[in-house]
């Protein structure tokens, strides 16, 4: 049985919620639109571990009671692990979000 097709879509639709994914790869207004919409306390974002302080901004936002939100109870144990994998993943991208953090600053969400 081939493994492969599945474990692939499996894995991008991980990574699509996946706060390295969200800071580094997509756009600052994609970011900063995100964690509005989801009421974040949140004023701005480092670019050095975006990730994992992107999922700790998640949990930081207002309760959301739809199943679906990343910021409702039954998407915090999610966001728990998200948050280990955001930290081994920002630690591989470090030298491409130190060099942006230097030369763009925090990722602001409240323009």
């Amino acid at each position: 049985m081939n493994f492969s097709k599945p474990f692939l879509l499996l894995l991008a639709l991980t990574l699509t919620g996946c706060g390295t994914f969200n800071t580094v790869v997509r756009g600052d207004q994609v970011t900063a639109k995100n964690l509005r919409e989801w009421r974040t306390h949140c004023a701005s974002l480092p670019r050095v571990y975006s990730g994992a302080v992107y999922n700790f901004c998640v949990l930081n936002g207002e309760p959301n009671y739809s199943t679906d939100a990343p910021g409702s109870p039954a998407a915090i144990p999610f966001t728990i692990v998200d948050i280990a994998l955001s930290g081994a993943l920002d630690t591989l991208a470090l030298p491409y979000t130190i060099y942006r953090q230097v030369e763009d600053g925090n990722i602001e969400l409240h323009r």
